[in-house]
């Protein structure tokens, strides 16, 4: 819970207590939540402004790092084509691989597996939001 959460619930419940008036305690209130709300977007933005400045860095290997580790993802989960044709020929063999690469798979600590969902998330998130904003195309 962020400090701004913590403090809008009993600001809410202390315009309750002082503003008599419905309307304009109804008022106070919005204003209320838009102020949550545009401290949690600069919030946001100022998390993302470090993944966009890295996707837009003249650099190639900063701005592709992301793309060229999801182009590995997608070229392990095309890797299973050629599995299943392995595995109908040859089921001994198909099966050897298979166990190699659990093994293998099952061998990469937690932390890199969490590492590896920030990362996409960040990525799309922040091509969600360079779209957004007219930045990226």
């Amino acid at each position: 819970m962020s400090i701004i959460e913590g403090i809008v619930g009993p600001i809410a419940g202390l315009i309750d207590k002082i503003i008599p008036d419905p309307k304009a305690r109804d008022a106070a209130k919005l204003e209320l939540l838009k102020l949550q709300g545009s401290q949690e977007m600069e919030g946001l933005r100022t998390q993302l402004s470090a993944i966009v400045a890295e996707a837009q860095s003249a650099d190639p290997w900063t701005s592709r790092a992301r793309p060229s580790f999801l182009y590995v993802m997608y070229a392990l989960l095309l890797w299973s084509i050629p599995m299943g044709l392995i595995g109908a020929a040859s089921p001994d063999m198909g099966a050897a691989i298979a166990r190699g690469m659990t093994a293998y798979l099952r061998g990469i600590p937690e932390e890199l597996y969490a590492l590896f969902g920030t990362g996409y998330l960040g990525y799309t998130a922040a091509r969600a939001w360079g779209k957004a904003k007219g930045v990226e195309r």
